[in-house]
């Protein structure tokens, strides 16, 4: 009966990683849910396994060390799934310290919590989950593999790779069993706002302009957030301790394929009034400070060890999710902060 601690999971990935954990007919075991409940944090879309009594939350902040060992001295975890971060390149250009507490500090404190427990709990395993831009921009025609130089460029991924070498070393340094992943760009429901997708939808919706950095060339490749729960899960059981995985979903696209694809779906869905195109709302705005041409990876070690390759392909993907925002627009426009509608990260 497995004891599974998710960091973070109350946020967009963790809450689809702890709903697929509980779908899993195989699944006997008790998940613990701790989370801040920062600004991206819902609660909501936890809904469907609030009332599963294998399902338990706790709200936590991961800097809070005295917290952290408690947690796990109490709930003595088998698996850790680590998810909890601040994630959104342009607010670590506002503010990095927050990026350092938060993904540096305070993956040091679960990472230690972890070590201690370890102790006591024989076979305990910690997955950590990572981002491609630890990787930096890749040039055309090559996707980075695992074992790659780093070479971040934003607070964000400076941040995260940061948290990785240090996963590293208590892997190597103190013998704890840690995993790392790292996946490309998560879209799908419940993601907060702020990021390209929901932006472009909800901005559509109401009638806003729809913003596209320097000249939308910018590449990045896209990966069902649930096909990521599933690999994420796969992970953490079966991923060999000390090694890293890249997760990919073979969906390369430009920020603006991305917002024209978007358009193509809003006009057959929900058409405009007036009967013209969602493209006239697009709108190329000043790019932002250090921002990587393309990320990509190579995912071929996950598929080749363990089997695992997307299933969701970007067009059906990325139907489904509008589909589900446009569904849930009018309570997400009323209920979530407004940060989302704003230019960040306009520092130089």
């Amino acid at each position: 009966m497995p004891r599974v601690l998710v960091t973070g999971g109350a946020g967009f990935i963790g809450s689809a990683v702890v709903r697929h954990i509980l779908g899993e007919p195989s699944f006997n075991g008790t998940i613990l849910n701790i989370d801040k409940l920062t600004y991206a944090a819902n609660l909501r879309a936890l809904d469907a396994v609030s009332a599963d009594p294998r399902y338990h939350f706790e709200q936590r902040d991961i800097v809070d060390w005295p917290a952290m060992r408690q947690v796990f001295q109490d709930f003595r975890p088998e698996i850790v799934i680590h998810l909890a971060a601040e994630s959104h390149v342009d607010r670590s250009i506002d503010d990095p310290f927050e990026f350092i507490r938060t993904n540096v500090q305070g993956t040091c404190n679960l990472l230690h919590a972890a070590l201690e427990t370890s102790e006591s709990t024989p076979g305990l395993r910690f997955l950590h989950v990572s981002t491609d831009e630890v990787y930096g921009s890749m040039e055309a025609g090559r996707s980075a593999l695992e074992d790659d130089p780093y070479r971040p460029n934003s607070p964000y991924s400076a941040s995260k790779a940061a948290s990785d070498h240090f996963a590293r070393a208590w892997h190597v340094t103190f013998g704890l069993p840690i995993i790392v992943t790292n996946c490309t760009n998560n879209y799908g429901p419940w993601q907060y706002p702020e990021k390209l997708i929901p932006v472009i939808i909800l901005n559509a919706l109401n009638d806003r302009p729809l913003p596209i950095y320097g000249d939308g060339g910018n590449v990045r490749d896209w990966l069902y957030v649930e096909d990521h729960a599933r690999a994420i899960w796969l992970a953490a059981r079966e991923g060999e301790p000390g090694s890293n995985y890249n997760i990919s979903g073979d969906a390369e696209c430009s920020n603006v394929e991305i917002v024209n694809e978007i358009c193509s779906v809003l006009d057959d869905l929900r058409p405009r009034s007036d009967g013209r195109s969602y493209t006239n709302q697009i709108e190329f705005v000043p790019d932002r400070p250090g921002h990587d041409r393309r990320y990509s990876l190579n995912s071929d070690r996950i598929a080749g060890s363990l089997g695992w390759r997307p299933s969701v392909n970007f067009a059906e993907g990325i139907k489904r999710t509008v589909e589900w925002y446009v569904e849930n627009a009018d309570e997400l426009l009323r209920n979530t902060k407004s940060a989302f509608a704003e230019r960040r990260g306009l520092k130089q």
